[in-house]
């Protein structure tokens, strides 16, 4: 059954941070915050088989081309003036 949580004395910056947060995610502050305690104190666990089957997956996704040094420096110095 939720419950209702009042907080008192909350930073000034905490709240800020918090409300844009809130905003940036189309949400009330009350759910922000709900978000954000769940996200700290209920973390998604997830085995590591399945971490690096994921990781797997998402690198045999990525385009089969080789990059050669000379082309990575040069798509690194891009906007480099």
């Amino acid at each position: 059954m939720p419950t209702t949580l009042t907080l008192k004395n909350i930073p000034d910056e905490v709240y800020e941070r918090l409300k844009a947060s809130a905003q940036a995610h189309r949400r009330s502050l009350n759910s922000e915050a709900i978000v954000c305690l769940e996200s700290v104190l209920l973390p998604e666990r997830m085995a590591v088989s399945e971490r690096l089957a994921r990781a797997r997956a998402l690198r045999a996704g990525l385009p089969k081309a080789t990059f050669h040094a000379n082309e990575i420096d040069a798509h690194k110095r891009e906007g480099r003036a």
